[in-house]
């Protein structure tokens, strides 16, 4: 018996320059999409960490974003993702990943999964990335997304953030992508020393800035930067 052919398609953009036509991939157009949203949101605004500017150039933050929204996925603003959350302007989720000074021997607890957009930058980066997310169903659709991109270094659960995850601490970064008025006593016990935590500070009706965390000998030092607006954290109760 003849086997059939196998077809496969490919959509296909069609791209005019200078009078020349010019045919590009949906991978090659996200890829030049990624190309400028690095140039002209994150490194045009100061970001210079070499791990930090590669991993979002790779990272496919379109597949992170709702399908209504896919288009609009490389634009400098945070964008919904349902369940009053969202997905963090480019340039802060690098801001934050440079703040963090990743490397690959160490280990990282996220607070605040979302789309798992920032979970997989620093997985690509780090060496295990432990992220917890209070909202079950996006907890799961993010562990979904991240296993299908082939994220096997990140883990996770759904829970209360506020109290961190005990059993796998020490962390060597803390990132807490949700606003509160302080800092939670549970994430400064399970810093390592020498780590450090990036988290907004500020209630939601007010002024936010990203708060510097590092344990050094035991004690922490705090560093007020930027001001930023992050949806609340969220508590269980």
């Amino acid at each position: 018996m003849r086997s059939r052919p196998v077809i496969s398609f490919c959509l296909l953009f069609i791209v005019f320059t200078a009078g020349n036509t010019k045919i590009l991939s949906q991978e090659d157009k996200y890829a030049a999409l990624r190309k400028e949203m690095v140039n002209k949101q994150i490194v045009a605004n100061g970001i210079r960490n070499p791990l930090t500017i590669k991993a979002m150039l790779k990272v496919p933050r379109h597949l992170f974003v709702p399908a209504g929204l896919i288009d609009r996925a490389y634009e400098d603003s945070p964008l919904p993702i349902g369940h009053n959350q969202t997905i963090s302007q480019p340039f802060i989720v690098a801001y934050m990943t440079e703040l963090s000074r990743p490397s690959k021997n160490k280990k990282v607890l996220e607070i605040g999964t979302g789309s798992g957009y920032q979970a997989a930058i620093l997985a690509e980066i780090v060496d295990t990335v432990y992220t917890i997310e209070i909202i079950p169903e996006l907890a799961r659709e993010a562990s979904q997304r991240l296993a299908r991109l082939g994220y096997g270094n990140v883990v996770v659960k759904a829970g209360d953030g506020y109290v961190g995850w005990k059993e796998h601490a020490p962390f060597d970064i803390i990132m807490v992508t949700a606003a509160a008025d302080h800092i939670p006593e549970p994430l400064l016990n399970q810093l390592a020393e020498n780590g450090r935590l990036i988290m907004p500070v500020g209630p939601p009706s007010s002024a936010q800035y990203i708060y510097l965390a590092v344990k050094k000998n035991g004690r922490i030092e705090k560093t007020r930067l930027a001001m930023v607006r992050f949806v609340p954290l969220l508590r269980s109760q």
